[in-house]
């Protein structure tokens, strides 16, 4: 990928918070984001700045930010999973509206926090039927993304974006996702995976 991502952390061997994790996973999800608008901006596919990227950035987090959830299922506690989680979904929205500027979606302050959250909810509960294991998000995880993206994007682009997303943003971002949380969760382990239990539910 073009950005570069630290799959490993120090914090003077005091463990980080769940809150801590989460705003490391927040700010890569806003880089994984807009790395993705340029490159389907250079496979030529329309994304104009205003209510199109915003609403690009907010599919694109809040898929990423689900996907934590269910890595956090396999790796936490239930009551750290609910901590990270909610931190997770409060720092991305906090990070969308403090970027609002760049993103020239004129909302007043407050305002797009509050979609953030409501969308994340939402979109919760369509993720819910799918599943997530060792392999990352299955089939009809990456559908649903494909089908919320698809909703951003000129009629012209819709048919062709699914497969754009589907098998190259999808695979791109959850492999990112899935490195730095390993670096998070488990820092100083060994680098050969851990033998992990699939996630199907919530």
């Amino acid at each position: 990928m073009a950005i570069r991502i630290r799959s490993s952390f120090h914090s003077g061997g005091k463990p980080r918070t769940m809150a801590e994790l989460a705003s490391v996973i927040a700010m890569l999800a806003w880089k994984l984001a807009i790395d993705s608008i340029k490159r389907m901006r250079e496979a030529e596919y329309d994304i104009d700045l205003g209510s199109a990227y915003f609403d690009f950035v907010c599919e694109f987090m809040i898929f990423l930010a689900l996907a934590a959830d269910r890595i956090a299922y396999r790796e936490l506690t239930p009551e750290q999973r609910l901590e990270f989680t909610t931190a997770l979904a409060q720092r991305i929205a906090a990070a969308i509206d403090d970027n609002r500027d760049m993103l020239l979606y004129d909302v007043a302050p407050g305002k797009i926090q509050q979609h953030v959250l409501e969308l994340f909810n939402r979109r919760g509960a369509e993720y819910a039927d799918h599943g997530y294991t060792e392999d990352g998000p299955d089939f009809g995880f990456r559908r649903c993304f494909a089908a919320c993206l698809k909703e951003v994007l000129p009629e012209k682009d819709q048919l062709w974006a699914v497969d754009q997303v589907m098998e190259i943003e999808s695979p791109e971002a959850i492999k990112a996702l899935e490195k730095t949380l390993a670096g998070l969760f488990h820092p100083g382990e060994a680098k050969s995976r851990r033998p992990r239990r699939g996630v199907t539910g919530d």
